[in-house]
């Protein structure tokens, strides 16, 4: 009896361990939501696991909801938070996320050498790896001579107004220019700016790409879009040109991708090790080589893909201030160009 009672003690043992040995080896995993091209993203992530032995869950957002779907997920969530990380191709929702007390606060070693402007002020989140709003210029239409390098050419008296193009201000890209240029000169200039744009009847159409269709085409000379629409149709070899504007003075707005630690997330220290990860200057080289973006923060050694970025001054406002003009031009613009 006493022999096998030694048996079962032995065994209870022996389970154990081997149950705190399988429990020991559990892999560790990172959550992370995007809003970043699966295309793009999930090489780098395979990367990021092969490198750390992380696994990574990945949500991607989808099309429809680009940016704003894994952003409403996180405030769903809040109460019981399922991610880890938060990587978005633009700033809005990630600084909405950190207004609603969403985000924890981490400050990259791997950013570092990236410039203050693209910081949140509380570390809250950074920003690398941009597109900007540029001018593409139809080549055929205009000589070098008279290329634009200002959003003010759109309303220079000598030129044609039928011949530009600008996406509706109330939505997307657009509707951040606006803020930001409210933001920069004030609410009345940047509003002025808008209320001339109307006046002299430029053209007003449905999205940067439709600008970007209308500049190949030749039904316009020259249009505001974003990089990511002009770079396409470089490389496809249409005649144009990409003009990063207001170089001397003003400044281009570039549009960052931003990483964010979120609150109470499941593997908080597996979440920092990705954000380091993400935010290492080669991962950007990374992302602007294979195309997801055009302009780095910092200085990198890079091959361009579509235009020159060796030297692209931007607006020197902050993300935060542009943020907080968007519910104002959003109705600015309203009245302006539809009501």
């Amino acid at each position: 009896m006493v022999i096998r009672i030694l048996r079962i003690i032995i065994i209870g043992i022996i389970l154990t361990g081997v149950l705190s040995g399988c429990i020991g080896k559990r892999q560790e995993e990172v959550v992370i939501y995007t809003s970043v091209d699966q295309i793009f993203a999930e090489d780098i992530l395979k990367d990021f696991e092969n490198k750390t032995g992380i696994k990574t869950k990945t949500v991607f957002d989808v099309e429809a909801t680009k940016t704003v779907g894994l952003a409403n997920r996180i405030i769903s969530e809040k109460n019981m938070p399922q991610a880890d990380v938060y990587w978005s191709g633009e700033f809005v929702m990630t600084i909405l996320l950190a207004k609603d007390g969403l985000l924890e606060p981490y400050a990259s070693p791997s950013a570092n050498d990236i410039p203050s402007i693209y910081k949140d002020t509380q570390n809250l989140w950074t920003g690398y790896a941009g597109r900007a709003r540029i001018i593409l210029v139809n080549k055929n239409l205009v000589a070098p001579k008279d290329y634009p390098n200002s959003i003010y050419d759109f309303l220079d008296s000598n030129r044609d107004p039928n011949m530009m193009a600008i996406a509706q201000p109330m939505f997307g890209t657009t509707m951040t220019h606006a803020a930001a240029l409210y933001a920069y000169l004030g609410e009345d200039e940047g509003r002025t700016f808008f209320e001339k744009l109307k006046e002299r009847g430029v053209k007003v159409v449905d999205g940067n790409s439709v600008v970007r269709d209308m500049v190949v085409s030749g039904q316009v000379a020259f249009g505001l879009t974003d990089t990511d629409d002009a770079c396409i149709a470089v490389k496809k070899g249409d005649p144009v040109e990409i003009i990063i504007p207001d170089q001397d003075e003003m400044g281009a707005l570039v549009i960052p991708n931003t990483v964010a630690l979120i609150k109470d997330g499941p593997n908080p220290q597996a979440g920092r090790k990705l954000i380091d990860f993400l935010l290492e200057k080669d991962m950007e080289k990374t992302l602007i080589e294979a195309g997801w973006s055009h302009i780095p923060v910092r200085q990198i050694d890079i091959t361009p893909t579509c235009m020159s970025t060796d030297e692209v001054y931007p607006m020197q406002i902050s993300f935060e201030e542009m943020f907080n003009y968007r519910d104002k031009v959003n109705q600015d613009m309203t009245t302006i160009f539809v009501k």
